[in-house]
Order: structure tokens, then C-alpha cells, then sequence
């Protein structure tokens, strides 16, 4: 094989995805998820505090499907991003660092956040129909 036909990185082509390395990737994603819906949430503040007008059109762009899809994304990154940093304060303390408690606390984190999510959800929706 020449030089030129040689993968540049040829680590990337092998590599298997682990849960943990996706974890990891999940949990700097949603950090910045985070920061983003921050300032949509400081915009939906800061228009109501400049009137009825700002803070209609900001809960008519909110109540649409693509606003919904965004609060659903960033409370689904704020769950998994407290699930998972609680397993990292675990791991701080010396504890469920065995590969096989590390496997089911990574399992434990997408359910909590699913769990999270859907319960949030459904309260927020009910309460909002009534």
C-alpha cells in the first residue's frame, strides 16, 4: 500500500463504539444544548418583561412544532446531563468504577433520562390542557 492509499487516521476505521466513549460525547453535547437553551429561555424572560406583544410572539414561536421540538431537546439534555453528571460524582467518590458498574450505570442514566423526560412531559401537558 502507498503512502497516498493509507488511511490518515486509521484508528477512527477500526473503532467500535462503547457506550462509554458515546456517554462521553453525549454529556459535552448536551452542555452545550444547555447554553444554547439558556438563551432561549433568557429571551422568553427578557420578553416578558418588555410586554404582552414580545412575550406573545415568543410563546407563539415556543408553542410551535419546531419551538416544541426544541424544549423537548433541551429538557431531554437537561435530564441526561444531571443523570449523568450525579454518575460522575459516584465515580468521584471511588465508587462504581468496576467496567461492569460503569456498563449498568451508563444504562441507568439513558433510563432515568428517559423516565425523566416522558414524566415532565406528560405533567407538563396536562397541566397545560387544563
Amino acid at each position: 500500500m502507498s503512502p497516498a492509499e493509507r488511511p490518515l487516521s486509521p484508528h477512527l476505521q477500526v473503532y467500535r463504539w462503547q457506550l462509554t466513549s458515546v456517554m462521553s460525547i453525549l454529556h459535552r453535547a448536551t452542555g452545550i444544548a444547555l447554553s444554547v437553551g439558556t438563551i432561549v429561555l433568557v429571551s422568553w424572560l427578557g420578553a416578558a418583561s418588555d410586554g404582552p406583544e414580545p412575550y406573545a410572539a415568543v410563546q407563539h414561536f415556543l408553542g410551535s412544532w419546531i419551538g416544541l421540538l426544541l424544549l423537548f431537546g433541551w429538557s431531554v439534555s437537561l435530564y441526561y446531563h444531571l443523570c449523568n453528571g450525579i454518575r460522575h460524582l459516584v465515580w468521584d467518590t471511588g465508587y462504581a468504577l468496576e467496567l461492569n458498574r460503569v456498563y449498568t450505570g451508563g444504562w441507568a442514566v439513558l433510563g432515568a433520562t428517559a423516565a425523566l423526560t416522558v414524566v415532565s412531559w406528560v405533567v407538563g401537558l396536562a397541566h397545560w390542557a387544563h
